[in-house]
């Protein structure tokens, strides 16, 4: 079967080649809408297929963008790369996600890999465990994003929310509600969203008068929540209300709640800091910070487009809002 070529999609839509090759780069600026639309209808009736790796010899780009997330299992991660992905197939790139399981040997691995296969770029949700090579990186204007998580001293474009001022918000929420014994729970704070997260709690609770007590605050492995929460529900005050720093927190307290018959919202209030998919639907609806996580990822590609076009200026950080959706389980009061 007879290759189609370039020139064959030109004779049948009665463009030039260069035309043609102006169309499949998106260089849209000097091309109406009828010869678009003639140049597409050719290549479909044709089945022209480019050659990318041609085009990437010419153009020195592979069109691939690698993805690599610090824990894939967090909700947000996954939404986050879906909007990155999505990103990609409409603007004719393809996407190549990696799980670093929050291990930095298991990130800087990836990171080498995906260099050695040449993607034009990387979108890391950083372990913040490879200072030194983020540096690297930098120091070369590599293209490169960073999510999630801010890592102090690199000088790198940065896609985060207002992790501390959420929080704040959210204990004012249960405080404003007659909530005092308030507690939350976080995995070990190895990361910039964890700390700030803590520090909003402790904000929120300083602007309203309410003294920290060490035994509502834990930051532990998520295998150890369930024993914390058996040691913090056995003090004589038992938190009222509770604050999950993110999904994997969540289900732990989730479950810990069902085996000890507690009652949501009459005996404790809860708000989980995350994207739970079944929130509004659960028995009482669950009231979350939510994260605008296919913003985050659409603004990321942007920016990595951005520094992949040689566009890009000085570094910046970006911070999204998030929002408190308060529903049912956060409407008790003590």
């Amino acid at each position: 079967m007879k290759t189609v070529t370039m020139a064959d999609v030109a004779k049948e839509a009665g463009v030039s080649k260069s035309t043609v090759s102006q169309f499949l780069n998106e260089r849209y600026e000097y091309m109406g809408e009828e010869t678009k639309e003639k140049i597409k209808r050719a290549i479909e009736q044709l089945g022209y297929r480019p050659n990318y790796v041609a085009r990437s010899l010419k153009q020195k780009r592979t069109y691939m963008m690698g993805i690599i997330v610090a824990n894939i299992m967090h909700r947000v991660s996954t939404e986050i790369s879906r909007a990155i992905e999505d990103y990609c197939h409409e603007h004719d790139m393809h996407a190549i996600v990696c799980n670093a399981d929050d291990d930095p040997h298991k990130e800087k691995k990836y990171i080498e890999m995906l260099r050695a296969r040449q993607v034009d770029g990387l979108i890391i949700f950083p372990t913040g465990g490879n200072t030194k090579l983020y540096t690297e990186m930098e120091q070369e204007r590599y293209p490169v994003v960073f999510v999630d998580r801010k890592i102090e001293g690199v000088h790198i474009d940065t896609v985060v929310v207002n992790n501390r001022e959420a929080t704040c918000e959210a204990v004012s929420h249960l405080l404003e509600n007659g909530h005092q014994n308030i507690a939350i729970v976080t995995p070990p704070l190895t990361t910039h969203p964890r700390k700030e997260r803590l520090a909003g709690y402790k904000q929120a609770l300083e602007q309203h008068g309410i003294a920290l007590n060490e035994n509502y605050m834990k930051s532990v492995e998520i295998s150890a929540i369930s024993y914390e929460l058996e040691n913090m529900f056995s003090l004589s005050e038992k938190p009222t209300a509770l604050v999950a720093a993110n999904d994997l927190s969540f289900f732990e307290v989730m479950s810990f709640i069902k085996r000890k018959q507690i009652r949501i919202p009459e005996e404790l209030a809860v708000i989980v800091f995350d994207n739970i998919p079944f929130a509004d639907i659960s028995t009482p609806t669950i009231t979350t910070i939510a994260q605008p996580a296919y913003e985050i990822g659409k603004r990321a590609s942007e920016l990595l487009t951005r520094q992949i076009k040689q566009e890009a200026m000085e570094s910046e950080l970006y911070t999204f809002p998030c929002e408190l959706i308060i529903r049912e389980s956060s409407a008790g009061r003590p």
